[in-house]
């Protein structure tokens, strides 16, 4: 992302993954984990999106990682339809707690990744310590089964999304009583929009 990122390995159930952690200027108020869209679509740790969340994290002081899914990039493995791909954050985020130990969780996610940090905040809160808050940007209902979500998830979705129809995150967020911040004009990818995500996230975050 910049000329501070550092890449880093981590062990996996499926071999080696590649990460990257951006930090902050002074010390870090929290903790970021950030997860990309679909592997066999072309998402990567590198995507335009996840990097936006990325730097506005980071200047929102936290410490902001990120791994390229296996199977992408230099991580081992092949892709494993969101399973294996939640254990995987939550090896990552196992050894960021030894190394930032005691700070706020922030889970962030786009489009597929949207669906393995749902799953990853269902498996943290059976453990008692769920992740303080999420920013979902395409969040995948009616494509992936995206568990129902904390009321304090800040849902970010493009107008004219045509891979996640808005209706269908309508439909999903209804029930919840969620509400949906919507950036008009913008496709899946936000291309020429990527400022309303910086813009909503960094307006709207609290922890």
């Amino acid at each position: 992302m910049n000329a501070q990122t550092k890449k880093f390995f981590i062990a996996g159930a499926a071999g080696q993954l590649e990460c990257a952690i951006d930090l902050p200027a002074s010390a870090p108020v929290g903790l970021a984990l950030l997860a990309h869209p679909h592997p066999l679509f072309g998402g990567t740790m590198d995507n335009k999106v996840v990097q936006t969340l990325a730097r506005t994290f980071v200047g929102l002081g936290y410490a902001t990682a990120r791994m390229n899914f296996r199977g992408v990039g230099r991580s081992e493995g092949l892709h494993d339809e969101g399973r294996g791909e939640t254990d995987d954050m939550a090896a990552l985020l196992a050894g960021l707690r030894k190394q930032y130990p005691g700070l706020p969780l922030a889970l962030g996610g786009f489009s597929f990744g949207t669906f393995v940090q749902s799953q990853l905040q269902q498996r943290l809160a059976a453990q008692g310590e769920p992740a303080e808050r999420m920013v979902l940007v395409s969040v995948t209902a009616g494509k992936w089964a995206v568990d129902s979500v904390p009321e304090n998830t800040l849902l970010i979705h493009g107008e004219m999304d045509d891979v996640v129809p808005l209706s269908d995150v309508f439909d999903w967020a209804r029930p919840q009583d969620l509400p949906v911040v919507v950036i008009t004009g913008a496709n899946h990818l936000f291309d020429r929009k990527l400022h309303h995500i910086r813009n909503v996230l960094a307006g709207m975050w609290h922890r």
